[in-house]
Parts: structure tokens; sequence; C-alpha cells
């Protein structure tokens, strides 16, 4: 903390405030403040309303307090920020772009304050909120969590102004009743958009009509991120909890027309990408297996899982490895067990797993039992993005560690509640041989007069230094390159100090450097690639 300069009293700044304010620290004042509030979601409105009063005060406590602050600004305690949020609203945070704007969705935009000066949107339809489901317009502190906390952590964590980030939340309604019959809730009052048959006429020499099921909501979104184009012509747009489907198709829809990437497919997927890194590394060095022997086992089939599946392909194919045999060491499973390619009754996103990762090598009954399907598999890694809590039983991880020298484990649901596996049980029913990281913080763990310190696979490590680099290169989209170079620039950004304590993730107190060094591998990666504008920083 800074030193205090006295003040005399004949100088007081102003007749409202004390005469010895100025004598005394403030940051510490609010701190106090802070942790005299016992319930996190307490935190929360707290810090929310210091922002508002004092946004030079508040970041200046959050970047001295960072380790502290960031699990209630973010994951976990943003989950319940987002279920309340019709209860706990106080004023205008973000900006919100309902469905009943469509037709006008770029005056809606123009209310923005920044205008053609914003650099980062980060837009959700509050479908799928963290593991929570449906939240609808209660979705935005996901677009001030995960939205306007990125845009505090794209402050925080990139250095990037607050006046240039754009917290969006796209209020489509909601399929969840209770909101609906919530005399609070603040969002509109109908269920979302299904979807309609389009028929497609082909000429008369064919004599033939195609009957097309598309959703109601492209026409929207089209406008909207035409909108967002024409509004803010500079603006990076981070997709944020999207539905499974919805998030798959808006990506592909999207990524080569504008600037933009999603956060829980591509964000998830390098993060996650860079913490298997390192976990392999430490795991083949303990059992001497080579790196190329993984097997990779996902609890979890939805958007974040399929896209952390297709990311750390990278792995095998930086090794070495054709695509082909990259995809035969991925292995997912789902509510219905093992998935495979002759399942009927796939959804739209599943058929994609058909393509890439179902397998074609199982010719037996069904395995919809996890400890059949490990003792099948003989998984190196098991990866959870299921929102399943204590999926992964005393029995599921005692064989996990009976067939691996040091299994890795990687629980990655959000929030706690639902997250697969705690750090104590993984430490005390592998021995401490687990190489664990999670999607929200755990505390270190003593056993046996040892210190064990867990991983976080935290989106935040990636996406500040992905919008930073995207803006500075000024890339005109987000290439796959740029995603992948990302992730192997956060895993070559341990220390020595972390890698001699068995760290997956360089520590959260460091994410500026971390970012800085992230950012140039993107900066690079879109140079390779030819889609950066700002030929500066090719010298």
């Amino acid at each position: 903390m800074a030193a205090v300069v006295p003040v005399p009293h004949s100088v007081s700044p102003a007749p409202r405030i004390p005469p010895y304010f100025m004598n005394t620290d403030h940051r510490q004042r609010c701190l106090e403040q802070l942790r005299s509030k016992s319930d996190p979601l307490e935190k929360y409105i707290y810090l929310s309303g210091l922002k508002e009063r004092d946004p030079n005060l508040f970041y200046e406590v959050l970047l001295a307090n960072m380790l502290e602050i960031i699990p209630i600004l973010y994951t976990p305690t943003v989950g319940d920020a987002c279920v309340q949020y019709s209860h706990i609203w106080r004023r205008p945070e973000g900006l919100y772009v309902s469905i009943e704007n469509r037709g006008r969705i770029r005056d809606v935009l123009r209310t923005w304050s920044g205008g053609a000066t914003s650099r980062i949107a980060v837009v959700t339809d509050g479908s799928r909120i963290l593991g929570l489901g449906d939240l609808g317009a209660n979705g935005l502190p996901i677009s001030i969590g995960k939205l306007c906390v990125p845009r505090d952590l794209y402050i925080a964590g990139a250095g990037i102004n607050p006046a240039t980030t754009v917290p969006i939340c796209l209020d489509l309604g909601t399929n969840t009743q209770k909101f609906l019959d919530d005399p609070l809730y603040i969002g509109v009052r109908r269920t979302r958009p299904g979807v309609e048959e389009v028929r497609v006429h082909f000429p008369p020499t064919i004599a033939r009509v195609l009957t097309m099921s598309l959703p109601q909501m492209d026409p929207f979104m089209q406008e909207f991120m035409d909108a967002m184009r024409e509004v803010f012509p500079s603006l990076l747009v981070q997709f944020e909890d999207f539905s499974t489907d919805n998030a798959f198709r808006y990506l592909d829809m999207f990524r080569s027309k504008y600037r933009c990437f999603n956060d829980d497919i591509q964000g998830t997927g390098a993060v996650i990408l860079s913490g298997f890194i390192n976990a392999a590394k430490l795991s083949s060095a303990a059992s001497g297996r080579p790196l190329s022997d993984h097997r990779i086992l996902f609890f979890g089939a939805g958007s974040a899982g399929i896209g952390v599946a297709k990311q750390l392909m990278s792995f095998f194919k930086l090794l070495g490895m054709s695509e082909d045999e990259a995809r035969s060491r991925i292995y997912t499973v789902d509510s219905k067990g093992l998935i495979t390619a002759d399942r009927k009754g796939l959804q739209e996103h599943k058929k994609c797993i058909s393509r890439h990762f179902a397998r074609t090598d199982y010719q037996g009954a069904p395995l919809t039992n996890l400890e059949d399907i490990i003792g099948y598999v003989k998984p190196t890694a098991l990866l959870g993005l299921s929102t399943i809590r204590n999926a992964f039983t005393e029995n599921v991880v005692r064989l996990m560690a009976s067939i691996n020298t040091r299994p890795i484990i990687f629980p990655l649901s959000n929030p706690v509640s639902l997250c697969e596996l705690d750090y104590a049980d993984a430490v005390q029913w592998t021995n401490g041989s687990a190489i664990f990281a999670s999607g929200s913080p755990y505390k270190p763990i003593k056993q046996a007069g040892k210190t064990y310190e867990p991983g976080q696979g935290n989106n935040m490590y990636i996406f500040p230094g992905i919008g930073m680099g995207t803006i500075l290169s000024k890339a005109r989209h987000v290439t796959d390159a740029m995603v992948e170079q990302a992730a192997i620039a956060l895993s070559e950004a341990l220390t020595d100090e972390e890698r001699t304590a068995d760290l997956v993730y360089p520590r959260l107190a460091r994410i500026r450097d971390i970012s800085a060094r992230i950012a140039v591998a993107v900066i690079r990666a879109a140079q390779k690639d030819v889609c950066d504008a700002f030929v500066v920083l090719w010298s």
C-alpha cells in the first residue's frame, strides 16, 4: 500500500468528507468492509456497488487482491449472482438486446456510450449459464461476471480500458418456468424461439420441394452480428454460455465472417490443452511411458466437452501423429454411456462427435457404467465436463490410480456445486498421486506432512490474452492456430518454482504477465495465417 500523506484539517477536500479522511487508507477500509460480509453473494453485491461508485478504487482493490476477489466476481460466486439477478438488480450494468428489438438492433447498440472506440464485447443469451441451465435475462452477470467480469478480467488481466468493453445479454426469452412465473423477473416473458419448417423449392426441371428445419433465432442473430460490425467496427465478439447446439451453430456460422470466438468451445479447449500438456509430461515422467501413449476419456459431451476434445487433438498432432491417430486417442462419454458411431438418436452436436470421436472399434454391448468404460479404455486422463456433482466416485478415482502411476483427473464443471470431484477426495483416494485441475478454485491440501496444490483450468488464463492479441494485431478472424498458440504459450509460462511444485498452471497472481505472453503468441499466429491488419507489429 502507498504511504499515507497527512492532510491538514484546513484543506479538507469537501465539507461532507471527514476532515482526516485523506489521512487514512480507503482501500484498506473497503477491504475490511468486504471481508466483514460472510455471504459470497453479499460480497458480490458490495463489489458491484464499489465499481459503480468509484471505478478507480474498485480496480485498485481488485488488482492488489486478485486471488481473494476473483472467486467472488467470477466462478463460483457469479453462478449465484446469475440465479438471483432479478432480485439483486440495482442499476443498469450492461446492454440488453431483446428479441422485441428485432428490426432495430442497430438503434439499441448505438445507445452504448463507447461507440466506435469499443474493442471487446462478451455476448451471452443466458441459455446455458455455467452448469445452471437456462437463466434467460438473469444471465447478464455472465455478461458482468463472465462478461462484465471478463470486462473486469480483461481490464485486470490484460490492462484493457474499461470504456472500450461492451457487456451484452441477448434476451430471447427463457424456457425455465420459475422465471416466467417470478413477478420480479427482468426479462421478456416468453419461451425461447424454436425451429420453423422452411420449404425450399428447386427449379421446375427438378420438380422437387425440400423441407428444412431452421432455428427461428437465426434471423435475429444475423441482424445482431451485422449491426455489431456496423456500430462497433473494431470489435471482437466473445460468445459465452449459449446452449450447446447454438454454441456450435453460431460459431460455425460467423467465425469466418466476423471477428469472434466462443469461449466455451475454444477458450475452454485452449486452457485445458495447456494444462494437459504439463500434466501429461508429469504423468509420463512418473510412469516412463511416452507422451504418445496417453488416452483421454471425456465424461460429458456438451459444447465445452467437444470443444476441449477437438483442441486436445492438437496435443497428439504436435507429437507428429496424423489427425486419425490423434482422434483415436480420445473417447467420449455422455449420460447414455460410451459414444459409438452406431448409436441412434444423437443430438445435432453429437452428430459432429460421430464424425470425429464416436468409436467405431467397439462391437460389444453398450457400455453405460463409468467404471466399466474405464476398465475398457484404460485411460491415462479422465476429464469431467458433465455438471454432475461427485460423478467421479471413490471407486472411479481409485480405479484410475490403480492403472496409472500418476492419473490425470480434471473435474472441470462449474460451479463447485456441480464439480465431478472435490480436491480433498482426489488427494485422499489416490494417496496424493493425482494430477488435478478443476474449473472452480480449491484450496491447497496438507496430507502426511506434504502440501498439495490444485490446478484451476480457468478460462480467464486464456481469453484476456486472446482478446488483447486479436485487438492489437487487428486480426480479421480468430483462427484455430491463434487459439492453439495461446494454449502453448500458457503451458510454457510456468516458472522454475512452479515446475518444481508440479503445477500444471501458473499462479494467477501473474495474470498480466501471462496475458502479455499469450497475446504475443496470438499476434504471431495471426501474422503467420495472414489474417492480421496491423503491419507495424511485423517488425
